[in-house]
């Protein structure tokens, strides 16, 4: 099991940094001789949404930093399975804990 939750990490991390990188050369590819326009301020979009509202290589690098965040919570996923395989109830419910927590937490941040 141990092993099996090394190589989702290793994995989710290692897609997340390609996600991330094809969207950082398609941005510059796009914008890198431009300069930033500092004279007019632009907000920050947050949640989801902003997949949908950004343009195309922001939304790839902000898909590839979600795929990094998802992680963990994949491998707590993951672990929940095992333990019930295992029929551990005691880290059963330690892990339904953790993963609600970071549901929520998830949930307040980025909708």
């Amino acid at each position: 099991m141990d092993q099996i939750i090394g190589q989702l990490l290793r994995r989710g991390v290692v897609l997340s940094a390609a996600v991330v990188a094809a969207g950082g050369a398609w941005y510059l590819a796009n914008a890198g001789g431009s300069s930033p326009e500092y004279r007019q301020f632009h907000p920050d979009v947050r949640g989801l949404h902003a997949l949908a509202t950004l343009p195309h290589p922001q939304a790839v690098i902000l898909f590839g930093l979600l795929i990094l965040i998802l992680t963990p919570v994949a491998r707590v996923i993951f672990s929940l399975a095992a333990f019930v395989l295992e029929r551990d109830r005691l880290y059963m419910a330690i892990t339904v804990i953790v993963l609600v927590i970071l549901l929520y937490s998830l949930g307040t941040s980025w909708l």
